[in-house]
């Protein structure tokens, strides 16, 4: 990967010590280059990787995403979980005798969960480990979703999907620390992609499968089958799941390729596995671990910094929250037959309408596989870490296009290709921006990635919550041409807020620092 050059992780050269010399730091990157993922290389490696076999840095590229395709199934059901029973709602509603409306406010709850859940696990994962934050998520959200199935009415089953949501919520966040753990600076941008793509694609498979399966079983089947996606998850977790908190600040560095590893790593200890997956080898672990409070208080200090603040509650909230209003109501436009206002589909035609955001989604990580890199390339040493931002400017007009087509689609009862289209480019949109704004605050806190992470997941799901209350009603009152349109203005206006940051972020980050890193 010779061609990823002029790239230097911000706090590369205050390791152990925060990010204050984010100048000096950006000052090497015009002087630094980027070699591959080879340690023997003689070629800098950012950061740099310690001589001891255990670093995740220096696992090989098949351990690497074996690990990561472990994460991937628990950030595809966070959302995948939550979205599946949007499409029960009509079956549900006769049974305990409500309206589907009310009925459908059963998804809110899990999704408000989602922010507290992801924001608890950051202290625990930096405590403990990644590992069992990820093994304990996926038990815990595998019995509540059994419980859901069982549920014996509208209360309890509303208690459970508000439990999976708040258990679920752990890989979404713990995702970047992960990928900083095992991967190079120049690595990360394509990684996070995939990370991110996982989690913004899992709204939509989720009720795709829903949906087909509800052609042949009743919905509480239906939600045996997404226990068993748990299960499945969780034998990843179990199986290809490792450790990647590592604590390398006081090992010797790798400086070339005269010096070797010290030592073989360490054989596979089916014992030493099960500790790290129940959390108990973190719990012994004390050296290197800063405590939970030191966490949550970091947790709570970056939020005030305003390269965090403007980036993730007043750009990505209100580009997700549109997002998760669609997918949380698309069934409520469709499903009713035309003489009511709906397209009258059937739940085959529902399913393969889920396609539509699937290809967004898809379109947008090759997109951003291609897009970001070029962005650091061409433009990171120049201008510095917020050149990552241009990378929103795109995705915000494609996202504004995308709402206005799905508004005057359903506002003039066009066809429902409109539909398709708009709401696709809207996913795109959201998948662009995510990466880019998750890029850019894994470039300014590398050492702070899960807590940077969980105020991502805080905020797109805050959002989240609170549209599902009124989406619908907002249609109904205004229509989908008014009501659809302001939400795109409200995504073009959040836009100010990437400029301000491209313009005084690098003062912001010089005035206001990270906190010092614990490990």
């Amino acid at each position: 990967m010779s061609g990823h050059n002029n790239q230097m992780e911000p706090s590369a050269v205050n390791r152990g010590r925060g990010e204050s010399g984010t100048n000096n730091a950006e000052k090497l990157q015009r002087d630094s280059s980027i070699s591959s993922n080879n340690v023997g290389d003689s070629t800098t490696l950012v950061p740099q990787p310690s001589t001891s076999p255990d670093d995740p840095l220096n696992w090989s590229w098949l351990k690497k995403h074996a690990v990561l395709l472990s994460l991937i199934p628990g950030c595809m059901l966070s959302d995948w979980t939550l979205t599946w029973g949007t499409t029960v709602f009509q079956m549900q509603a006769p049974e305990w005798n409500m309206s589907v409306e009310a009925v459908a406010q059963s998804v809110s709850p899990g999704i408000f969960m989602q922010g507290p859940g992801g924001l608890l696990s950051v202290p625990l994962c930096q405590r403990y480990g990644r590992l069992p934050v990820l093994f304990w998520s996926q038990l815990l959200s595998l019995v509540f979703t059994i419980g859901a199935t069982f549920a014996p009415d509208y209360a309890s089953f509303t208690a459970m999907r508000t439990l999976q949501g708040f258990f679920g919520a752990a890989p979404q966040v713990i995702g970047m620390s992960i990928i900083h753990d095992m991967f190079f600076f120049h690595e990360r941008a394509r990684k996070i992609n995939i990370w991110a793509m996982s989690f913004l694609i899992g709204p939509y498979l989720g009720p795709f499968f829903s949906s087909l399966l509800l052609l042949r079983l009743e919905w509480r089947p239906d939600f045996g089958v997404l226990a068993g996606f748990y299960g499945l998850s969780l034998l990843m977790v179990v199986i290809l799941g490792d450790e990647t908190l590592f604590d390398r600040s006081q090992l010797d560095l790798v400086a070339d390729r005269k010096q070797q590893m010290a030592g073989e790593r360490r054989p596979f200890s089916l014992a030493r596995h099960v500790f790290l997956l129940l959390g108990v080898e973190g719990f012994r672990t004390r050296a290197g671990r800063p405590t939970l409070w030191t966490v949550f208080k970091d947790q709570c200090s970056l939020l005030v910094r305003p390269y965090v603040f403007l980036p993730t509650a007043l750009f990505v909230m209100p580009i997700t929250m549109w997002t998760i209003g669609v997918v949380s109501t698309i069934s409520q436009f469709v499903l009713p037959p035309p003489v009511a206002g709906g397209y009258g589909f059937s739940l085959v035609a529902l399913a393969m309408l889920y396609f539509a955001p699937m290809i967004g989604t898809v379109v947008a990580e090759l997109w951003g596989h291609w897009f970001n890199d070029f962005l650091a390339r061409r433009y990171l040493s120049r201008y510095g870490l917020e050149s990552r931002l241009t990378a929103v400017y795109p995705a915000v007009l494609i996202g504004v296009v995308g709402l206005i087509v799905f508004g005057q689609t359903l506002e003039h009862h066009l066809s429902w290709v409109g539909l398709a289209f708009g709401w696709a480019m809207l996913c795109f949109s959201t998948l662009a921006n995510m990466t880019a704004i998750s890029a850019y605050l894994l470039d300014c806190l590398p050492h702070h990635a899960a807590l940077t992470g969980a105020w991502l997941n805080f905020w797109r799901v805050i959002g989240g919550f609170s549209v599902a209350y009124f989406q619908i009603q907002w249609v109904h009152r205004n229509g989908p041409a008014v009501s659809f349109g302001c939400q795109a203005a409200v995504i073009a206006g959040a836009a100010a807020t990437i400029v301000a940051t491209q313009i005084w972020g690098r003062r912001w980050r010089d005035k206001f620092p990270a906190p010092p890193a614990e490990n």
